[in-house]
């Protein structure tokens, strides 16, 4: 019977490419002279739900290149590290969950560069630092970030602290000292001038 089976069925698979950058394959099954088609569209990837798992270490770089991802959820999981920059790069996210893990460091300030965001939720991690201010970020509430305690500014009550703020580059800090000590010269050096001058002509 298994012999009369394997000889009586044909399967032929065909891939047609549609549009956008979708693919559609087709199987033509035939059976004992009876043939079924099945059609399976297959678009691009826009929703990935890993939730409620026991994944950890940290959320590869390389997910930034799903740019047509629309909804990443990895909420419930044991996650650490810092949140990738180069999710900021996947422009077409409506709905960002990195809840309820155990990511830790500063929030990236490439995330600002999901406009399309929607909905966000950063909160019972270990993350600390400011919130960022910019675009869709002014825009989300305070749960969004709840349960991280080292993170300050709006939406959440805790202010930050000056040394929360961005530092700035050590080479601008650098300038101002050397703008401050050339200060210093030029009005000495005014002062001198000055005192001559008038023991000069206090000498006529």
């Amino acid at each position: 019977m298994a012999m009369a089976t394997k000889q009586n069925t044909e399967k032929i698979v065909r891939g047609e490419h549609l549009s956008r950058g979708s693919y559609q394959d087709i199987v033509i099954i035939t059976y004992k002279q009876m043939s079924m088609t099945f059609e399976k569209i297959w678009t691009t990837l826009m929703v990935i739900d890993f939730s409620n798992n026991y994944f950890h270490d940290r959320i590869p770089d390389k997910i930034g290149k799903l740019v047509s991802l629309h909804e990443l959820n990895l909420s419930h999981n044991a996650f650490n590290g810092k949140i990738p920059a180069q999710i900021g790069g996947m422009t077409e996210l409506e709905s960002l969950d990195l809840s309820s893990n155990q990511l830790s460091g500063e929030i990236p300030h490439e995330l600002t560069n999901l406009t399309f965001l929607g909905t966000l939720d950063l909160s019972n991690n270990k993350l600390l630092g400011r919130i960022p201010e910019s675009h869709q970020f002014g825009t989300f509430p305070s749960s969004s970030f709840e349960g991280n305690a080292g993170l300050c500014g709006a939406p959440l009550p805790k202010q930050c602290k000056s040394s929360d703020a961005q530092s700035e580059p050590n080479g601008s800090n650098s300038s101002r000292q050397i703008d401050f000590v050339l200060y210093l010269f030029s009005g000495a050096g005014f002062g001198i001038g000055f005192a001559a001058a008038i023991l000069v002509k206090w000498g006529q």
